[in-house]
């Protein structure tokens, strides 16, 4: 009796492994698959416009976006969604400004085109790393809960630190299957001979779909990012 007891336990401990290690393998297979589909041109699609998450941040970072934007078909990129740590409000203030100089060409209402909203900041400057922590998982938790929300076709976003915790949430998404969204990184002007901490994060571990650069000797460090020029 107690050898049969003995087997049946053996057998149910193998067979929770096997499971854990399928399970585990079927993860790992669609992660590989979403960063090899990443790293791929992306396929041309119909002219039809898409929802656009675009990132924000101070120090100069929203300047650049602002100025990459006034370059690209906006009626393409459309609805537009602007984020910025919550403790930015100027960013906030120069995104909308842009809209309402965008309302005044085309006789459209910013309201109908953006959105602005704001996101819990990771660390402040000047934070302890031991509150950090705390900081750092709220910020993850309400990434997610507007992530849930917008379910963007396209994030643009060019430094701040508040695009990670946004894009690593897009890049499981596309491992889970709920949405693919083309996440393009557009490296600061500021940045000669090394990619930014933002960067390189989402250069290394693949999460960009297209990470631009505006420096000759960066393409060349990062052979998989883009050279496109200087944007200003």
């Amino acid at each position: 009796m107690e050898k049969g007891n003995g087997c049946c336990s053996i057998m149910a401990s193998s067979a929770t492994i096997t499971f854990f290690l399928v399970g585990i393998t079927l993860v790992m297979c669609r992660v590989l698959y979403a960063m090899y589909r990443s790293s791929k041109p992306l396929r041309k699609r119909a002219p039809q416009p898409v929802s656009t998450l675009i990132v924000l941040g101070s120090g100069g970072h929203t300047a650049e976006m602002l100025n990459l934007l006034s370059e690209l078909q906006r009626d393409r990129f459309s609805p537009r969604i602007y984020i910025a740590a919550a403790t930015d409000n100027m960013s906030l203030q120069k995104a909308r400004l842009f809209e309402n100089s965008l309302a005044d060409e085309n006789g459209v209402g910013a309201v109908k085109t953006a959105q602005f909203m704001q996101i819990y900041r990771s660390r402040e400057v000047g934070q302890s790393y031991v509150t950090s922590v705390w900081t750092t998982l709220l910020a993850i938790v309400h990434a997610l809960q507007l992530m849930i929300k917008i379910r963007p076709q396209v994030i643009l976003c060019n430094g701040p630190g508040t695009c990670i915790p946004l894009c690593a949430i897009a890049f499981l998404f596309k491992v889970l299957g709920i949405r693919w969204s083309s996440i393009f990184y557009v490296e600061s002007i500021a940045r000669v001979k090394r990619l930014s901490l933002s960067g390189l994060l989402l250069y290394k571990l693949r999460i960009a779909d297209e990470l631009f650069v505006q420096w000759p000797q960066l393409q060349r460090k990062y052979p998989r990012a883009r050279y496109v020029g200087c944007l200003m």
